[in-house]
């Protein structure tokens, strides 16, 4: 058969399939790639919403820039253009370094309890994994009303228990952001489900060699299963870290938008969203909406990079194979 046959047909099935995803590729150029260079040119506008936008070269820019290096020299962060948005950021990076780690450990060696042969081990999975599907406004609701310090339940039991007197939580600013960290583990139950998919992956022929060597309980767990875990670990983490900084529901349901007490927990898209559709500076927080996509793109190769070092494959380092 002539070859010239063989690659039209190729050819034929190439143009069907793209006939079928051009409704998706329509929506993404649209829908996706098209409001981001919108973002992209308003970065360097000024636009209200109302008005058409206006040319300002890079006046977003050097209001989030102006006067950082003066402001690091003499530790006065009212030399700073805009000091809201470095509070902003500052406030989404401790949550990510508190919250992030946690959120990690807790759904590792909960699925690392859950892929042992207990008593209804399915009903227990699912307990745990129905938090992390529930809305977050009612989420954010539910905890709102347990951290009260005044009507809410948690304090009389910290009380009852302790015999300490509860803290402020969400109304207190050293507590405010350590309390959302709490809530987030409610959730941990997502990445405890992919955590469980990968534990059920490890061969169980490494358990037993490692036991006919003699390794117990511990070492078994150090050197087989945190080993065969780093790639699904990585997975959680590259997601994990990408969701933290578009941190948003929650905090704008408890405070109501304002990201209080004192902006201690003004979020940085809460004030990305204050921006846009508060104050109606639209071109200002389509700056900070790419700024944020730097800081998130940057960090995501930082983690990528790093995976040659932590992440096997096989039992071998990516970048040694």
């Amino acid at each position: 058969m002539p070859k010239i046959f063989h690659l039209s047909i190729r050819r034929r099935e190439a143009l069907t399939g793209y006939l079928y995803i051009t409704p998706w590729i329509i929506g993404f150029l649209i829908f996706t790639i098209g409001p981001m260079f919108a973002s992209l040119y308003y970065s360097f506008t000024n636009y209200d919403i109302v008005s058409p936008p206006v040319w300002n070269n890079f006046a977003n820019y050097k209001r989030v820039f102006s006067g950082v290096f003066q402001a690091l020299i003499s530790q006065d962060s009212s030399k700073l253009g805009d000091p809201i948005f470095w509070q902003s950021l500052k406030v989404t990076l401790t949550y990510a370094v508190m919250g992030l780690p946690l959120g990690l450990i807790a759904g590792f060696f909960l699925a690392v309890l859950l892929n042992q042969k207990i008593p209804f081990v399915n009903l227990w999975r699912t307990i745990y994994f129905l938090p992390s599907v529930i809305a977050g406004v009612a989420v954010a609701l539910l905890w709102g009303r347990i951290f009260n310090p005044k009507v809410g339940i948690l304090n009389p039991i910290i009380e009852a228990v302790l015999h300490v007197k509860g803290p402020g939580w969400l109304a207190d600013p050293q507590w405010a952001v350590p309390s959302l960290v709490i809530m987030g583990l409610w959730g941990v139950g997502g990445g405890m489900i992919i955590y469980l998919a990968g534990l059920q992956g490890v061969p169980t022929d490494f358990y037993d060699a490692a036991k006919v060597d003699g390794a117990n309980l511990l070492q078994r767990f150090r050197h087989i299963t945190v080993p065969m875990m780093t790639p699904v670990i990585f997975y959680n983490l590259v997601l994990g870290m990408i969701g933290t900084f578009q941190y948003f529901t929650e905090v704008y349901v408890i405070t109501n938008g304002e990201g209080g007490p004192v902006r201690s927990t003004l979020f940085y898209n809460l004030y990305l969203y204050q921006n846009a559709f508060r104050y109606n500076h639209m071109g200002y927080a389509a700056t900070m909406a790419w700024i944020l996509f730097i800081i998130v793109l940057v960090l995501t190769l930082l983690v990528f990079r790093s995976s040659d070092i932590w992440v096997y494959y096989e039992g071998s380092l990516r970048g040694r194979e």
